[in-house]
């Protein structure tokens, strides 16, 4: 790809990049949100919404395509030749066709309806279905199953099987493994990389798992406000970065052997491409910048001091340790952390569930099975486990949305508005005051026809406080108050998930649960909101319960851990015995796939 530039209605989206991936190869792009890389994952295989355009020169194996979605040579090109990935196979794959159905759509070639030799063609296509699914470990019956009747992993399993069906030459893998546990992640990843030896197949993997891009690729290319502004190895780009973006972003993943005391991030946000000038676009956020910073940019891509191939596209190459965190300001963090800590862990507790079952009509076995759980106030305890371990049917049943078919949920501290009970410890059931939850997805979580101000004040009319000020729920999660006129979809998704919080505190809960909420998120967003929920606990005496399957996250939000596996908990104790000496098998092998 060369001199790839994407324009919308606003202005350029993606300024000027230039991408070569070879035969086996593996190219991950990383970057925050709003950085250009989904525009140009687009711009690859021909997807540009309505009113975006691209120019450029694109080559597959020495041929040019046209960038104009509309030629025909896309028909061949777009799943023939590049397959794409994506994020979510529950939403990519159709939920009322069979598995075998969406496959079959994929292979080249149309059966005819007539006769035997339609017989014929088709008996051939179910046997290539069966032969694709086998390549992706599926049994062939799965070809008869829908969608929703798989697990995320065997879901993303069927999608990866669609995407190879025409034996493409590229693989587009758009945030393949986001929403996956540890241990199946790390399944379809093995996947993918054997799948790709055997057919010599070229795979571009947008990831913002800093970790899996250093473990996956050859190659790693950082996007900046739509430019290319490193490439390298994983070794050379994530322990050497040779530009002051990658450091700082670097510097923001979370370490999963020990704890930090405060996550380093990056202050403020990705300006969209079209609004720089003709200085460097991140000079606003870097500690290296100097006035000829401002007022030019260097757009070529120039060695690095230590060579080897490593690319960066800045004036200041080879002084970006002064980018990392400052360490006196780290040792003063924690010292501050050590403060702030009130020491009531243990005190009181803020929730025990006791035997809690749940069962569904359509599984065998109980999706909760007897799980006892305690979350003292100001505690932070992370429940770990894959995908079917009862996770996220427990945090429904402690919230109310799911009815327990035995045990109990308790959440027994005193009433502070109950002046016939000073200082009694009551035992309640979920509602409102008691317990709030945070979903993983923020966009979904808030209407996208209503402003900030609009959701904060209904949130706020619901918890009995409908005059208070929406501002100061803002103000608790650190945004000013003129976001209360914005919608969803004018947030960053850190910002959109800070609005999310700042509705669940609302009614002024003494237990937050957070299912997952951080895993769709850039590290730097991501860290970010790890240090706004550490905060709150320490300001509120919140009590968080944070549903994960993330290690390197359970390790710098946990005080407890408990681990679930197939609707029980086999192991609980403190996180750093748990996640540095885990005595149970399961716990090993969760530990093993980091």
């Amino acid at each position: 790809m060369r001199d790839l530039r994407v324009t919308g209605p606003a202005g350029v989206i993606v300024a000027g990049l230039d991408l070569r991936v070879e035969r086996g190869e593996t190219l991950a792009l990383v970057g925050e949100s709003g950085s250009g890389k989904s525009m140009t994952v687009k711009a690859l295989s021909g997807l540009l919404p309505a009113g975006v355009r691209a120019t450029g020169a694109l080559e597959l194996a020495g041929e040019a395509v046209p960038l104009d979605p509309d030629a025909r040579q896309w028909r061949t090109v777009r799943g023939g030749r590049i397959a794409l990935l994506l994020q979510d196979p529950f939403t990519s794959l159709s939920p009322v066709h069979t598995c075998g159905a969406q496959i079959g759509w994929a292979l080249p070639g149309k059966p005819s309806r007539a006769s035997r030799a339609s017989r014929a063609s088709r008996a051939e296509r179910a046997g290539r279905v069966a032969a694709l699914l086998a390549e992706v470990g599926l049994p062939a019956d799965t070809a008869g199953r829908y969608p929703h009747q798989l697990s995320g992993g065997m879901r993303q399993r069927v999608a990866i099987a669609a995407a190879l069906a025409a034996d493409p030459e590229l693989l587009i893998a758009d945030e393949p493994t986001t929403a996956l546990d540890a241990t199946t992640q790390h399944e379809v990843l093995e996947l993918i990389a054997r799948l790709q030896r055997d057919r010599r197949m070229a795979v571009v993997l947008i990831t913002h798992d800093l970790g899996l891009a250093r473990r996956r690729a050859d190659r790693i290319g950082v996007m900046y406000a739509g430019r290319l502004v490193e490439t390298g190895t994983g070794p050379q780009v994530l322990d050497t970065p040779a530009h002051p973006y990658t450091a700082r972003l670097a510097a923001c993943e979370p370490p999963a052997d020990r704890r930090l005391p405060l996550l380093p991030t990056i202050p403020g946000r990705v300006p969209a491409a079209h609004a720089v000038g003709a200085g460097c676009a991140f000079a606003d956020r870097c500690e290296l910048a100097r006035d000829d910073c401002r007022d030019r940019y260097t757009p070529v891509l120039a060695p690095a001091p230590g060579g080897g191939g490593q690319l960066a596209a800045c004036l200041r190459i080879g002084e970006t340790q002064a980018a990392a965190p400052n360490p006196a300001a780290v040792a003063a963090a924690v010292a501050e952390r050590s403060a702030e800590r009130p020491g009531t862990v243990g005190a009181e507790p803020a929730l025990l569930v006791s035997g809690l079952v749940k069962r569904f009509a359509r599984t065998k076995r109980p999706a909760v099975d007897g799980v006892d759980l305690r979350l003292d106030r100001g505690e932070a305890v992370v429940v770990l486990g894959q995908s079917g371990s009862g996770k996220t049917t427990l945090a429904r049943c402690l919230v109310g949305l799911e009815r327990p078919d035995a045990g109990t949920v308790e959440f027994p501290l005193a009433d502070p508005d109950d002046p016939g009970s000073p200082g009694t410890p009551r035992r309640r059931t979920a509602d409102p005051g008691r317990v709030q939850i945070v979903f993983q997805d923020p966009y979904a979580a808030l209407n996208p026809g209503h402003s900030v101000g609009t959701a904060l004040r209904e949130a706020l009319r619901a918890a009995g406080r409908p005059g208070d000020d929406p501002a100061d729920l803002l103000a608790l999660v650190g945004l000013p108050r003129d976001h209360l006129d914005r919608r969803p979809r004018e947030l960053s998704g850190g910002e959109r998930q800070r609005v999310a919080i700042a509705r669940a505190l609302a009614p002024r809960p003494r237990v937050l649960v957070c299912d997952e909420a951080v895993s769709a998120l850039d590290v730097s967003v991501q860290a970010g909101v790890l240090n706004l929920l550490a905060r709150l606990r320490r300001e509120l005496d919140l009590g968080v319960l944070f549903i994960t399957h993330d290690l390197g996250i359970a390790r710098q939000v946990a005080d407890r851990v408990y681990v679930m596996h197939r609707g029980r908990v086999v192991e609980h104790g403190p996180a750093g015995t748990v996640l540095g000496a885990p005595a149970h098998p399961y716990t090993r092998q969760l530990l093993a796939t980091r």
